[in-house]
């Protein structure tokens, strides 16, 4: 149905006056006649009966114009959901009960009047390509990954070095510790089933591993975190990584334990990933609270992440793809 014609019908009806509706409008009366002659060959059926004085709304035209109004109103919901400014800002998180998603959480407290699409994309390249293309406003991400650089006109910019914890259950050796070094983990079995190739966190923990001698195992069906942590709890020779900021919930038997890594602290090191011109103002606000609200950067010999990972504690620009 085309909605040009729909809305002259409604500025006539309201109008009572195919002239009035006309000068509304900007188009010529016999624009108006035109358009709404068009509607009713289209819906078969008369909606206007025309008079001297003006045009009166037969029983079909009466019982069409409130499904008329409302078929306006769906076209304006419509296109603000994808005018920037009017639409919500879509970010994307990774998963839900990442660190991340409370950063956004954090910023919705900060700004409640701010519209949000949360998403969940897997891969760094799907998450990179739908910035570019304007799919999404922003993800968050470690960057820069070997091997995947950011698109052109992509921006990074550093907003959270996330420690990591070690996560036993009660039977583990070290699950009375009270922080435990990289180095003490060497040879155990770090339990990890979601790092799946060619993600930037696999990356992450493949060069932690190699870094301090660790065996971190991806082996078997990713059931969620729920079975990960059943699994953990019943076992003397598992452990896994969780990242501090990382909410979980188990149940009391279990007697799950968190304990920090030091000396160094291996940190994950998460970034805003956005296009440079974005008009999107609630991507600026993002931005700017997530800048202000950076923890305090921790320093090397303190804390360890790759090489290639851009972090807070950086030169403090940001970095763009070429």
């Amino acid at each position: 149905m085309e909605l040009t014609a729909v809305r002259t019908f409604v500025a006539a009806a309201e109008a009572g006056q195919f002239q009035e509706a006309a000068g509304s409008l900007s188009i010529t009366q016999q624009a108006v006649s035109k358009r709404v002659a068009a509607l009713e060959k289209e819906l078969g059926v008369r909606l206007f009966t025309r008079a001297p004085r003006g045009a009166r709304l037969t029983i079909d035209g009466q019982a069409f114009l409130p499904h008329a109004r409302a078929l306006l109103r769906a076209e304006e919901r419509a296109a603000a959901s994808v005018r920037p400014g009017r639409r919500p800002l879509r970010v994307d998180v990774i998963g839900r009960r990442a660190a991340t998603a409370g950063l956004l959480r954090d910023f919705h407290g900060a700004h409640p009047g701010t519209d949000l699409d949360v998403m969940t994309l897997y891969s760094a390249e799907e998450a990179f390509a739908a910035v570019r293309d304007g799919t999404i406003d922003a993800t968050f991400r470690a960057v820069t990954m070997p091997g995947l650089p950011l698109p052109e006109g992509v921006e990074a910019t550093p907003v959270l070095d996330e420690p990591l914890q070690l996560v036993t259950g009660p039977a583990h050796p070290y699950a009375a510790a009270d922080a435990v070094t990289p180095a003490q983990l060497a040879g155990r079995r770090i339990w990890m089933p979601a790092n799946r190739s060619g993600t930037e966190w696999a990356a992450y923990y493949d060069e932690l591993a190699a870094a301090f001698g660790l065996t971190v195992d991806a082996i078997g069906p990713d059931f969620g975190v729920e079975a990960l942590l059943d699994t953990i709890a019943n076992s003397a020779t598992l452990g896994t990584f969780m990242s501090e900021r990382t909410p979980l919930v188990w149940p009391a038997g279990h007697d799950l334990r968190r304990i920090p890594l030091r000396d160094p602290t291996p940190v994950y090191p998460h970034c805003l990933v956005r296009r440079t011109d974005n008009p999107h103002p609630a991507l600026t606000a993002l931005r700017d609270h997530l800048t202000a609200a950076a923890r305090p950067r921790l320093t090397a010999p303190e804390i360890w992440t790759p090489a290639w990972a851009l972090r807070a504690a950086g030169p403090g620009r940001p970095q763009q793809g070429n």
